[in-house]
């Protein structure tokens, strides 16, 4: 399954990076690089980019499935990762957001992509929604 998924996220990452983080056909994208929960290697989703702050918003919607995305397993085993948004790389700790924090964030995904409210209606789950903080270097 995962070679698949590959195979479909691969020209997407190498159009991202060619283009300065534009992809025909598809929204505003961020690129995470994280560990495998199981392998340690690293991996590279494209998302759709959910500003927050100076910080992003990783959003496990997987379009409203019954199971979360499959780097939601990954980002909860390591959530030091790498974020690109096209303009810029940096490093990031990720945090699962819960409660109020969560409710917050939640709504403004929905605000920059309205698709995560009708994902959400599709399924019993409760779509965990991290914060990426940025890692200040010191």
């Amino acid at each position: 399954m995962s070679r698949d998924w590959n195979e479909f996220n691969n020209p997407v990452i190498e159009e991202f990076r060619a283009n300065g983080g534009k992809v025909k056909g598809w929204g505003p994208l961020i690129l995470l690089t994280i560990k495998g929960a199981k392998t340690g290697q690293p991996h590279i989703y494209p998302l759709m980019a959910v500003p927050y702050g100076n910080s992003y918003l990783a959003v496990g919607s997987k379009g409203g499935a019954e199971k979360n995305p499959v780097w939601y397993h990954n980002l909860v085993a390591n959530p030091e990762i790498t974020v690109e948004d096209g303009k810029e790389t940096f490093t990031a700790t990720a945090r699962l957001l819960s409660g109020e924090e969560r409710e917050r964030a939640f709504t403004k995904a929905v605000a920059v992509y309205p698709n995560y409210a009708e994902y959400q209606k599709k399924t019993e789950r409760i779509i965990p929604v991290f914060l990426l903080e940025r890692q200040t270097n010191s």
